[in-house]
């Protein structure tokens, strides 16, 4: 096995209460390796029909991002992980400041931070022709703002070096259908390159996720029949998939790497 050096960590991850989400499984990941973390997460409240939530489509993913962090929570302590859970929003800088106040006074520092919380359209409303003023607002307030604000509030409470790593999608320079997602992502992977240059001096280093098709809870089996022929590895990628590669930018292995953008897409949107 490999060792990423993460013994004794704290990985600070947003976006959490999904437990087929990117950011569960990145938490699993890093409780795998000896880190302690932080968990952040807001409730999505979309409607959803229960007697559908038994298999992958929207009313399961619907259900899963309207609850609370309690599964990920009891995996963690099967796994007798050290870890805090935060029901927050870092769209609010308020909100930003108190989860860093309340990480640092249960662990005393953030060496890690997965910037994975996101906010998408679900109503159609995400192209040019359809597309509102609160669509555009509540997206890029968390894609883009929450994002650089748990960036600075990391960069003002470092403890010497550290690790930042965005979630992107693997579409985001092009995403027909999504383009206040897609913008915002791509403003992200933006981001990414120009924090990372002026976050060096200070050891930090800054990079970029991109997955492809994940399968968060969301993709029914219609939509996987549509998707997997644009995949040329011919197959969903898993968030775990997407959580090696971000253990990996967290580790010591990728300590000169910075300012990238890695795709997890089994090749596609290349």
């Amino acid at each position: 096995m490999i060792d990423y050096g993460l013994k004794g960590k704290i990985a600070l991850i947003s976006g959490a209460n999904n437990p087929q989400g990117i950011g569960a499984a990145a938490a699993l990941a890093f409780a795998r390796e000896g880190a302690k973390v932080v968990l952040i997460y807001k409730k999505i409240f979309r409607p959803f029909d229960e007697l559908k939530t038994g298999l992958n489509g929207a009313d399961r993913y619907f259900q899963a991002n309207a609850g609370n962090a309690e599964i990920v929570e009891g995996k963690l302590k099967e796994m007798n992980a050290d870890f805090l859970v935060l029901e927050s929003d870092i769209a609010d800088e308020e909100a930003v400041k108190f989860i860093y106040s309340a990480a640092m006074e249960r662990f005393g520092k953030i060496d890690i931070l997965v910037n994975n919380a996101a906010d998408c359209d679900m109503d159609g409303l995400d192209t040019i022709e359809k597309i509102t003023r609160s669509v555009i607002d509540d997206t890029f307030a968390v894609n883009v703002r929450g994002s650089v604000l748990m960036t600075r509030e990391f960069v003002d409470r470092r403890a010497g070096c550290g690790r930042i790593i965005n979630i992107s999608t693997d579409a985001a320079q092009i995403f027909a259908g999504q383009i206040a997602y897609g913008a915002s992502k791509a403003a992200l992977e933006a981001l990414t390159r120009s924090v990372a240059l002026e976050t060096a001096k200070y050891g930090i280093t800054v990079n970029c996720v991109a997955p492809g098709p994940t399968q968060t809870g969301w993709i029914d089996s219609d939509l996987e029949k549509a998707v997997l022929p644009l995949i040329p590895l011919g197959k969903l990628i898993q968030p775990e998939d997407v959580a090696e590669t971000i253990l990996f930018l967290a580790g010591e292995q990728a300590r000169f790497i910075t300012g990238q953008v890695i795709k997890v897409s089994g090749g596609h949107a290349l």
